[in-house]
């Protein structure tokens, strides 16, 4: 810049006041500085709500080689035949071998929540049959108990013996808000 631009640029400018600036205090109030830091530890330290309801009381046994099954009100008898005879695709498996009853809660609940979001239908579980152990089919006891609370799962029923015998189930969820749009706007 020459000399002549910057006596151009300071007369253009040379009415100009600045502005009064409101002060911002950098301390803080020591009041608000112990709470804020309480809220914060609060917040850190909060244990987050176990969003899983499956219960995780005692529940009633059934035996290792008994038959699961159930299914909802309403459902066809021909769609609970075919869940039955494992004609459905398999589209989610989970294999509950050597878990505790916490271990197994947990799986079982992330497992039908995950399947839900990715919109599977016919699921199989591995809960084996448990004749080994004490109570025998503790596990088992537990899975079939658990499935009838799940308001997604329309029915279950001990899989066909290549799929695991009475140490397995398969499980039908309920149709996604999505999938019935499509099954709608395909069978009009």
């Amino acid at each position: 810049m020459s000399d002549k631009d910057s006596e151009l640029f300071l007369d253009e400018f040379s009415d100009i006041k600045p502005l009064k600036q409101d002060k911002v205090r950098l301390t803080q109030d020591p009041q608000t500085s112990a709470e804020s830091r309480r809220l914060r530890q609060q917040a850190a330290t909060h244990v987050q709500r176990d969003l899983n309801y499956l219960v995780d009381t005692e529940v009633p046994l059934v035996e290792p080689e008994q038959l699961l099954e159930f299914r909802i009100d309403g459902l066809q008898t021909g769609v609970f035949k075919k869940l039955r005879q494992g004609k459905y695709t398999i589209e989610g498996h989970l294999d509950l071998h050597r878990h505790t009853v916490a271990e197994a809660r947990s799986a079982l609940y992330q497992f039908i929540q995950r399947s839900i979001k990715m919109e599977c239908r016919t699921l199989l579980v591995t809960h084996g049959k448990g004749a080994r152990s004490n109570p025998p089919a503790r596990i088992k006891s537990y899975v079939n108990y658990w499935l009838q609370q799940v308001p997604e799962v329309m029915a279950f029923h001990s899989a066909q013996k290549q799929h695991g015998g009475t140490g397995s189930v398969y499980v039908l969820l309920k149709k996604s808000n999505n999938q019935r749009l499509v099954n709608r706007e395909h069978y009009q």
